[in-house]
């Protein structure tokens, strides 16, 4: 397993060992020894997974206080942009995001600690994509950063997307509350 830092401090892509031979291949997707030699040592309490067809965006989403998510998050199927926004006031990244291609083809894996608001776009005709979380949902601490803001100007690579009711609610960036300060 092969992990890198990105730009911005406690992301973290991760490439698992994949073996391959005639009939397919074959990866730990998970260990949780594997991945404490690693470093990463957290406790995840929920898997999710969700199926989305093409030019859905599902985001910018985040939980606050103790019910904080980090996630690791991968495609089973499909493609997918991955996009992890800064929230942390004070923070020499706040405000700044980070994305990355996770595919059934690439089987690269992207960690987003507590801190983050966290989003993705399908390029594929459908994904299905699963994540781990370190918390348990709550309703009542989930926050969402409308994915069209135009301070953060994401690029989904997605020209007609798909947005939930729920999602197009969401709040611009500079009115967030300062809910992860370092």
């Amino acid at each position: 397993m092969k992990i890198e830092n990105t730009i911005i401090d406690g992301l973290l892509i991760i490439q698992p060992d994949i073996f391959r031979d005639d009939r397919g291949y074959f990866f730990e997707s998970y260990s949780l020894n594997r991945y404490s030699e690693a470093g990463l040592n957290v406790n995840f309490v929920q898997d999710n997974i969700s199926k989305s067809t093409k030019n859905t965006i599902r985001g910018l989403h985040y939980q606050i206080g103790g019910h904080a998510q980090g996630k690791l998050c991968q495609v089973l199927l499909g493609e997918v942009i991955d996009v992890a926004v800064d929230i942390r006031f004070g923070s020499s990244t706040y405000g700044k995001y980070f994305s990355i291609i996770l595919s059934e083809k690439n089987k690269t894996q992207f960690f987003i600690p507590p801190g983050f608001a966290h989003g993705f776009g399908v390029l594929s005709e459908i994904a299905i994509f699963s994540y781990k979380c370190t918390e348990h949902y709550n309703n009542e601490s989930e926050r969402i950063i409308i994915f069209n803001d135009k301070e953060l100007n994401i690029d989904w690579k997605i020209v007609s997307p798909i947005v939930s009711e729920k999602d197009l609610k969401g709040t611009n960036f500079k009115e967030i509350q300062n809910d992860f300060t370092i």
